[in-house]
């Protein structure tokens, strides 16, 4: 025996139900782990900008705190601070105005594997000149 327990006074149209109360989560899950294997992916590409051929080496990295201003030497020899380009000259001036801790700041210098170890040591010599103590070589590590 059925009983129908609607008070509402109407009577029941077939194919017509009440909305649920309830919130279906999986989709939201599903949008979440798929943007979260985005980041993960996408988060080392935007450590750095400029695409260099680093040298490999065997040294342990530096583990440092704070967040390092980048020198970059591409193959081509143009110099860059963090991802914009700056003339040989000018290069201590722009260093001085974005390095947020002043001389402490701390310093990576990238060389491409294929610029000269002349240009990339003086462009370090430079910057140790000014005054920056702070200052340490890039390197990938070595394939074994």
């Amino acid at each position: 025996m059925a009983v129908n327990l609607n008070t509402g006074g109407g009577r029941h149209r077939p194919g017509h139900t009440k909305p649920m109360a309830e919130i279906n989560v999986t989709p939201l899950v599903d949008v979440m782990l798929v943007l979260l294997i985005v980041f993960m992916v996408a988060a080392p590409l935007l450590t750095v900008g400029v695409a260099v051929d680093l040298p490999e080496t065997s040294a342990n990295p530096i583990q440092d705190q704070g967040e390092p201003l980048t020198v970059t030497i591409s193959a081509d020899g143009v110099i860059y601070v963090q991802e914009t380009p700056v003339e040989y000259e000018n290069l201590v001036a722009h260093l001085e105005a974005v390095a947020t801790a002043g001389y402490d700041q701390r310093i990576f210098i990238r060389g491409d594997q294929n610029r000269a170890y002349g240009d990339i040591v003086r462009v370090m010599g430079r910057i140790n000149a000014a005054g920056f103590r702070r200052i340490g070589l890039v390197t990938d590590p070595e394939m074994e």
